[in-house]
């Protein structure tokens, strides 16, 4: 049988996506900037500190972030990492920031970013297994960590793991963003033609801190307006990806039923197939 490889909407073969934590008042110069060079961002929130001094309120995390095609995710009531906290406090944690956000907000979320050291550590007795689960009961589908860096750009196996390609102060993002946009995933040998993610993430106040908003506008011009990459949320990378993986193959693999709502895009080494919703088609052997 022939490799064949999952491509993102219109048969992309990469994808580029942010994810930027806490809320803070900062997340609306990088939205802005975010907009005008064609990305798609998840800000991350802490129920418990919408509308305070350093934090935007509900009306405009709606006018600015959610109107924008941005995604609004969990981070937490009161910034709780769930590995260092007893179940209940950790469950509860992440509950009260999903159902608060969805009331203020009139949207579902279903995404999350661990604060704090997340489940990079644990102690008091909880355990990953236990968290996964508690967050997968309560509707959240993915979760954001911080164990390393991802510069294989690769998809998530475990979504309550997901591991992002680099903080934006990591010594070597530019570099690595360099070699994601010049790569040329239908160049590579058979096997290695798997779609490419590039995951940014960090916090939109250390550029003020730091001084250097010019180094997401190169890392923007690095990785923007490529016709092969797409620019989504975390959300939709996720929903597209566990659609993909839904698709129905015959036993020879010469027919594929897609059973979702998505129209979902699949390479062979001879041909790019669209496989509309609720259609079944003809692959080439």
């Amino acid at each position: 049988m022939m490799n064949a490889h999952m491509r993102f909407p219109g048969g992309k073969t990469k994808a580029v996506t942010l994810s930027y934590d806490d809320g803070v008042r900062q997340d609306l110069r990088l939205a802005a900037l975010a907009d005008d060079c064609g990305f798609r961002c998840t800000f991350n929130v802490n129920s418990a500190r919408v509308g305070d001094k350093n934090h935007l309120a509900y009306g405009e995390l709606k006018e600015n972030i959610l109107s924008k095609g941005h995604e609004v995710a969990i981070h937490g009531e009161f910034h709780l990492a769930p590995g260092t906290h007893r179940t209940l406090v950790g469950l509860r944690d992440a509950l009260n920031c999903r159902l608060q956000l969805e009331e203020n907000l009139g949207v579902i979320i279903r995404g999350m970013a661990y604060p704090n050291s997340g489940v990079t550590r644990f102690t008091g007795g909880s355990d990953y297994e236990t968290v996964k689960r508690y967050l997968t009961d309560l509707g959240i589908v993915y979760s954001r960590s911080l164990a390393g860096d991802n510069n294989g750009f690769l998809l998530p196996e475990d979504w309550h793991r997901w591991i992002p390609t680099a903080h934006h102060n990591n010594a070597r993002v530019i570099d690595w963003a360099k070699e994601f946009a010049g790569m040329d995933v239908n160049g590579q040998y058979s096997d290695a033609r798997f779609p490419r993610l590039f995951y940014l993430w960090g916090h939109s106040y250390e550029f003020d801190n730091n001084g250097n908003w010019g180094r997401l506008e190169e890392i923007f011009r690095i990785l923007g307006g490529k016709d092969d990459t797409w620019y989504a949320t975390n959300i939709e990378i996720y929903d597209y990806v566990t659609a993909f993986r839904s698709l129905i193959f015959s036993a020879d693999g010469t027919r594929v039923y897609n059973p979702t709502l998505t129209d979902l895009y699949y390479e062979t080494e001879q041909e790019l197939y669209c496989i509309p919703s609720g259609r079944t088609v003809g692959i080439e052997a």
